[in-house]
């Protein structure tokens, strides 16, 4: 296993191709605004989600830049990057295309899995059942790319169900991690994450830069900054250490899994759904966003809150209960947020985490001031 923590170059750059999957799949849900586009695309997101997380684990057992397997892994960006090209066709001409490179990528991951696990017979097992429904996933990808409608969704929920569960339904003793690069990986995740969402400020601008145009790109960057605020600022401090003061092996695996493999998801799936919502208001700002996008930009921040509830409930068993409701409170917004003009509910959402992150900065002031200056083995306590 790798002694050194630090993520690598190579791994940010493998990291830069899941960027444009990110934003395909907002663009897919940008061009078919309904709700069947915003599950199609939450569907896709979940399918590359898993794969990026195959390769968080790998490079947490073998240096991704050392000999062969910095091949492999640039086969595996190429192929990801086909992938993500597809996005936008795929449950249409290119379903078949992309099943076929999103098998390429898992297959260079169990691969590399595979060698190293060469001399470990625990991890072997594991891999191997891992190659298991990681194989029973691809496949339904591929016959979802024969089928349409209900059917072809089907599917594709399915394939997402059982490729996820393989890790809770075969167990995590196994699997070996370096929880400080482990941690930093999915830190860098929401980093690129949240710089999708500013992209997609820039990309909804569809007529001039005007005066609503200035203050929708001002609130979106304040959106994004309180929502990398409310992770960086000490939930992902408490997580790392709850990760590496976990006991090694199966209580640590499962930290892992929980609170990094499968946590992160809705958080990274609520930051594309605020893309979107972001994106819809750029392009116009004095008009009420249609139901779907509303509920995008209230729901993808209630999402984004949520998880980080249900990722300190995982780590230090608390309740953020502020952050609760502040969840609630969007949510609650939803039945009149296509009533409202876009920029105004940006406004709101805006308003809302800047009262979070004021309310937290204060109650919290003392707790946050030494868990920040590494004083170890303090939870925090909101």
């Amino acid at each position: 296993m790798r002694t050194d923590e630090r993520v690598t170059p190579l791994e940010l750059f493998f990291d830069l191709v899941f960027v444009l999957a990110l934003t395909q799949c907002t663009a897919l849900m940008a061009d078919d605004p309904s709700w069947e586009g915003m599950a199609r695309g939450l569907l896709v997101l979940g399918v590359l989600w898993w794969a990026w997380v195959g390769y968080a684990w790998l490079t947490s057992v073998v240096d991704p830049e050392e000999g062969s397997v910095r091949l492999v892994i640039f086969v595996a960006m190429a192929a990801l990057l086909v992938a993500s090209l597809c996005v936008p066709q795929v449950f249409n001409d290119t379903g078949l295309l992309f099943a076929c490179a999103y098998g390429v990528v898992r297959v260079c991951h169990i691969g590399l899995f595979v060698l190293a696990s060469r001399e470990d017979p625990g991890l072997r097992t594991s891999v191997i059942s891992l190659a298991v429904s990681t194989a029973l996933g691809s496949g339904l990808l591929v016959g979802a790319s024969f089928a349409d409608g209900p059917l072809q969704g089907a599917l594709w929920a399915v394939a997402i169900l059982l490729d996820m569960a393989g890790p809770s339904f075969f167990g995590v003793e196994g699997w070996k991690l370096a929880p400080g690069h482990f941690a930093e990986r999915h830190g860098l995740i929401i980093i690129i994450a949240l710089g999708e969402s500013i992209v997609a400020i820039g990309a909804g601008v569809e007529i001039g830069v005007d005066a609503g145009v200035v203050v929708a790109a001002v609130l979106g960057v304040a959106v994004a900054a309180g929502l990398w605020w409310l992770y960086f600022d000490y939930v992902a401090i408490v997580a790392e250490r709850r990760l590496e003061n976990a006991e090694a092996g199966r209580e640590q695996n499962a930290v892992a899994r929980d609170s990094f493999s499968y946590l992160h998801f809705p958080m990274v799936a609520g930051i594309v759904l605020i893309a979107l919502g972001m994106k819809k208001t750029l392009g116009h700002v004095d008009d009420p966003l249609k139901a779907v996008p509303a509920v995008a930009l209230l729901g993808g921040t209630a999402l984004y809150l949520l998880a980080h509830v249900a990722f300190r409930w995982r780590n230090i068993h608390r309740l953020s209960r502020q952050r609760v409701v502040a969840a609630v409170a969007l949510l609650a917004l939803i039945p009149v947020g296509s009533e409202l003009d876009a920029l105004l509910l940006l406004a709101v959402v805006t308003a809302v985490l800047i009262a979070l992150i004021v309310y937290e900065v204060v109650r919290f002031a003392e707790l946050r001031d030494r868990l920040r200056h590494q004083v170890a083995g303090h939870p925090a306590a909101d």
